[in-house]
């Protein structure tokens, strides 16, 4: 069931925070740099641009190694994944 969470903290082009949760949210089918790798700060602010301070729904499909939700992600009705995707981050 997707649920509408406020984002606090993006740490990377893939993954963020929010208030209601204990792990992060990693986008589900989106491959961005990690920070510290050539474009990782590149990809952290496309990512914050379009959830930094947002309610977004939240549909996990699964749970990686780290406990976080796998999810897909909409701001407003739009996917936040396949604009990640489309920025280049598949």
């Amino acid at each position: 069931m997707p649920r509408k969470e406020r984002v606090i903290e993006v740490i990377d082009g893939d993954t963020f925070r929010t208030a209601a949760r204990k792990h992060p949210v990693r986008l589900a089918n989106v491959d961005a740099p990690e920070m510290g790798s050539l474009g990782g700060q590149m990809a952290k602010v496309a990512l914050q641009s379009l959830v930094q301070g947002q309610t977004v729904t939240i549909n996990t499909v699964a749970r990686d190694k780290y406990a976080r939700s796998v999810a897909n992600v909409k701001v407003d009705g739009r996917s936040v994944n396949a604009a990640m995707r489309r920025k280049g981050y598949k």
